[in-house]
């Protein structure tokens, strides 16, 4: 190795600024070492084959599901809301219509909200309102009797021209369909005229008449009657003998007091409302003459609550019930609450139903009245052969 000058030897030509470098001698070991190879890779290698290019995506694409969440968080709490306040003013406008039919608040029950195993009766009355004379005569009466446990319907049919006592216990004999009129114009025991009185009155009499105990009752007039069965789309009924007679084209006289024909041929007939009225209440009948019958009026009235309660049973028929509503505000009035008809009709099975009508073909008899009217009383004045013909005829 040569020999360095010593750098405090500046005589020997050591520059410590301009004196160039020893050249760097490197130094190998004395034993080459061995690089270890690669670990390999557990993943595959990358892939720089470039791929295809995605076409240019709109503006909207990227905030789209932004924009939608945003959306939806506005719009279904609006929604919901829009339910509630209009689901409350259904029930208030339900309310107010159960307020309006009945004096009993609308969701209390006489009856256990109709429950158990005891007999429920209600005696269904139309009448053709009006000013008119005779406005409040009863024309048509039928008993709905219900046992809640099981569903056991009974309709049973009472014929208007019956000859009773009215009032009650009076001694004074009138038909049966008088009644109503009566404790609507003079009240009953105590009781104030009125809808009330007059409901309970007949429902008294009528009870006289057949046997079982009435304590519920409920009244339309025919006007309401029609706009019921307009509003649910009209009625079918299955009409089983033919008919033709005259009918009078006005309920009050002092406004028309002709006639009309009108006709019914056998068979499937879909009905409005005036055509079901004309249907339910013709009486004078041209031919068949058994057609108008105190009976045969009975069967079609009957075969008519049925269409109609069958009707509004249908989902087509509910979106016309709001407007049923209203028609039946100023037309039907009752002492069942509205919870109690409303359970009452839910329950009445009208397909199987018993059907039981008080005629002169039966345990009836027709007669006069001193004063020339054409009446009914019972055979033989046995009034105990028709609660007994009615009891072997209810469905239990």
């Amino acid at each position: 190795m040569p020999q360095l000058p010593d750098p405090r030897d500046r005589r020997a030509g050591w520059d410590d600024k301009t004196a160039p470098l020893p050249p760097l001698t490197p130094v190998r070991p004395a034993h080459p070492v061995a690089t270890p190879p690669p670990l390999p890779s557990p993943y595959p290698a990358p892939s720089y084959a470039p791929g295809p290019v995605p076409p240019p995506r709109s503006p909207w694409t990227a905030t789209r599901p932004t924009r939608w969440r945003r959306v939806a968080r506005v719009a279904i709490p609006a929604l919901l809301l829009v339910a509630i306040v209009a689901g409350m003013l259904a029930a208030h406008r339900v309310y107010d219509f159960g307020t309006a039919i009945s004096d009993q608040p609308p969701l209390s029950s006489q009856t256990g909200y109709v429950s158990g195993i005891g007999r429920v009766n209600l005696l269904v009355m139309g009448y053709g309102g009006g000013a008119h004379d005779g406005a409040y005569l009863t024309d048509s009466m039928m008993v709905l009797s219900l046992v809640p446990g099981n569903g056991a319907t009974t309709l049973i049919s009472v014929p208007r021209d019956l000859w009773v006592q009215v009032p009650p216990g009076s001694g004074s004999y009138a038909k049966l369909n008088t009644a109503y009129a009566d404790g609507l114009a003079n009240g009953l025991n105590g009781q104030p005229p009125g809808k009330l009185a007059a409901g309970a009155e007949a429902a008294a009499k009528v009870s006289d008449v057949i046997g079982e105990p009435i304590n519920y009752w409920l009244t339309l007039d025919f006007s309401g009657f029609r706009k019921l069965v307009d509003t649910l789309g009209g009625v079918d009924i299955d009409v089983p003998t033919a008919f033709t007679a005259n009918y009078p084209r006005n309920d009050d006289p002092a406004i028309d007091a002709g006639w009309k024909t009108i006709h019914f041929a056998k068979g499937p007939q879909h009905m409005d409302g005036e055509r079901a009225i004309e249907y339910a209440r013709a009486r004078y009948v041209l031919d068949p003459p058994s057609e108008g019958s105190d009976f045969a009026r009975s069967v079609r009235q009957q075969l008519l609550i049925r269409a109609i309660l069958s009707r509004a049973r249908q989902p087509s028929a509910w979106p016309g019930l709001s407007g049923a509503t209203d028609a039946l505000q100023g037309a039907l009035y009752t002492n069942f609450s509205l919870a109690d008809l409303a359970l009452f009709a839910q329950k009445l099975d009208l397909s199987h139903a018993a059907r039981v009508g008080l005629s002169d073909q039966n345990v009836l008899v027709n007669s006069q009245s001193s004063d020339g009217q054409d009446i009914l009383q019972p055979a033989n004045g046995d009034w105990g052969a028709v609660k007994q013909y009615v009891a072997q005829h209810l469905k239990s």
